[in-house]
């Protein structure tokens, strides 16, 4: 077979309806049907003309690991937000895979590149795990370069005192600086304090600046590649957790270099969504996460939905005399994802491919899509529902929901759920839960696709629900006690009614924090036996030990399905230590 044929024979399998590699037809029905006392719907999409599917999950090998192919003129992987921790080794164990891994699939690295948070808190045992774990795996030739992130700064040290440890763990000499390998240019940069959404003074940005002229004046025809933590804001997928001081002096520095290529860690979000690359008058990327998953909010899935600490992801860089490849992999599936983003040099804007507007192509749902009420997670205040996934160009990234009451068509819930595209394997068909319902109430739901674009799908399913009739009882939080004596008292904690776990959670805030403005003081998923939840709370494992304190109240939430929908709450005051 011609390696045309066995393009085209990859592709003609992918546009092999995905729904029939997960449940068929009658299992669906079968799984949606039958059950007396409750009004169930299913249906097919209307018709649509046929549109061409790009596979976003070809996983074509990169011309690397094709001998026949030309030898790029440099290689090298891209890894960041490893967070390794001094009480679990769950993230060394994964650094180590990614390690062991990237070795395999680039025997022959020249430079190897960690844009920030090696470490969880930046204490010594973590960095000696880290660097234990990298001296043992790096390949001798490749050179190391690390740059210094947020999480780095967190030990309680001075910042000095930070980035002095940084400096003697890992050897770098700078927060920033400046490498050529091989004829091309390394610039790497450094977050100057422990602020989340990172600091970039005019002094390293004006540094920045006399670099980028000294690559370009060495060679304008070559890439510059350029590193730093925290993204740029407006730029990539996830970049509103990036900076706002400085932002228009840095862009600006690196606007006058289309040839510049910007990597970016910071925000844990995934490589799939195509937005993790942006293309205006550079290019920059993100480089997901060697620890856990975070995504964008406002889904019910929630920001860091359940099973999120799977996801270990890394970039690998090709260079050539007229392009670079950026290929993405999946460390956790072992595998490709995606086709690889190119670039072409010499760099000309008017070529950009990876732009704000380049998708305009709708989702659709083909005309064999299913949607049904699943009996088996019908109560009186919840229904479930089951669908076929959507198809997309690129990516399907969210579904909208409208919940209405047949009898009255009144709005009685509208969301929007992520098509859970993170997951290997994406589920099909995908299940999502309709919470805070009436008992014995007939709705109608109507589903809409959208892609990682915003575009939304022209036709959309729907169906009918009927909950159950009963009593809906409410969740409350009933505390050992309600005044804790000093910083250090634990309490113990039940929640009566809770949900079966659906990605539910409980956390704790000031009284007058508003969950989801501002990260929790302390979370959990709930553990759910008999319907009730019961835990100690301990403060020592608070996220945000600083803002708990002596002489303030604070309060228990239940927050559903992982994002800051209220269920429960309950208050509490931190008194003095006796």
């Amino acid at each position: 077979m011609s390696n045309d044929q066995s393009q085209n024979k990859t592709e003609e399998l992918s546009h092999v309806d995905t729904f029939n590699q997960g449940m068929d037809r009658r299992s669906f029905i079968k799984k949606t049907t039958g059950v007396a006392g409750v009004a169930l719907g299913l249906t097919l999409a209307s018709s649509l003309p046929g549109i061409p599917v790009n596979a976003a999950s070809i996983t074509s090998s990169p011309s690397f690991l094709n001998p026949k192919g030309k030898k790029p003129n440099l290689i090298f992987p891209v890894i960041s937000d490893v967070h390794i921790n001094a009480d679990s080794n769950n993230t060394l164990e994964k650094f180590t895979t990614t390690l062991e891994q990237l070795n395999r699939a680039v025997p022959k690295q020249h430079a190897f590149v960690v844009v920030g948070d090696l470490t969880d808190n930046g204490v010594t045992a973590e960095y000696d795990k880290f660097m234990s774990a990298y001296n043992t795996k790096k390949q001798s030739k490749a050179v190391s370069m690390f740059a210094i992130g947020n999480h780095d700064y967190w030990n309680g040290l001075s910042v000095t005192d930070a980035q002095k440890r940084f400096f003697e763990k890992t050897g770098m000499k700078s927060i920033y600086y400046h490498k050529v390998i091989k004829g091309y240019h390394f610039i790497v940069l450094g977050t100057e304090d422990g602020r989340t959404e990172g600091t970039f003074s005019q002094k390293q940005i004006d540094w920045l600046g006399e670099q980028l002229r000294q690559a370009n004046a060495d060679d304008p025809k070559k890439p510059i590649f350029v590193f730093h933590h925290q993204p740029i804001k407006d730029t990539i997928y996830g970049s509103e957790w990036g900076f706002s001081e400085n932002r228009d002096l840095f862009y600006n520095t690196l606007k006058e270099y289309p040839q510049a290529i910007t990597f970016s860690g910071h925000t844990h979000y995934p490589l799939d969504d195509p937005r993790i690359i942006h293309q205006k008058d550079f290019t920059t990327i993100g480089t997901s996460t060697g620890a856990y998953l975070w995504l964008d909010s406002g889904r019910i899935q929630g920001e860091v939905p359940e099973g999120a600490d799977i996801l270990n992801q890394a970039l690998v860089v090709e260079v050539y005399d007229n392009k670079v490849l950026l290929h993405r992999r999946d460390i956790h599936k072992n595998a490709w994802t995606g086709e690889p983003f190119e670039i072409s040099y010499p760099a000309d804007k008017r070529k950009f491919k990876y732009t704000e507007d380049r998708d305009k192509n709708a989702p659709f749902f083909k005309p064999n899509s299913m949607l049904a009420i699943d009996h088996e997670k019908t109560t009186a205040a919840s229904l479930a529902i089951m669908f076929t996934q959507a198809k997309d160009n690129l990516l399907l990234h969210d579904y909208k929901v409208v919940v209405k009451k047949a009898e009255t068509k009144e709005i009685a819930k509208q969301f929007l759920a992520f098509s859970e595209f993170y997951k290997d394997p994406v589920p099909n068909p995908l299940t999502l839960p309709i919470d805070g319902l009436l008992p014995n109430t007939l709705y109608e739901i109507e589903v809409h696709a959208l892609d990682a674009y915003g575009n939304v799908s022209r036709n959309s399913l729907k169906v009918l629900g009927k909950t159950l009739d009963g009593v809906v009882k409410d969740i409350t939080i009933t505390l050992s006690k309600n005044e804790l004596s000093g910083v250090d008292d634990t309490v113990e904690v039940s929640v009566e009614n809770a949900r079966i776990p659906n990605g539910d959670w409980i956390g704790i805030y000031e009284v007058n924090e508003k969950p989801g403005d501002i990260a929790s003081i302390w979370w959990m998923y709930t553990k759910i036996t008999d319907g009730t939840c019961k835990f100690t709370y301990d403060p020592k494992n608070n996220a945000n030990p600083g803002r708990y304190k002596e002489g303030a109240t604070y309060k228990f939430v239940y927050f559903y399905g992982s994002g800051y929908e209220s269920a429960a709450s309950t208050t509490f005051t931190v008194g003095s230590k006796e």
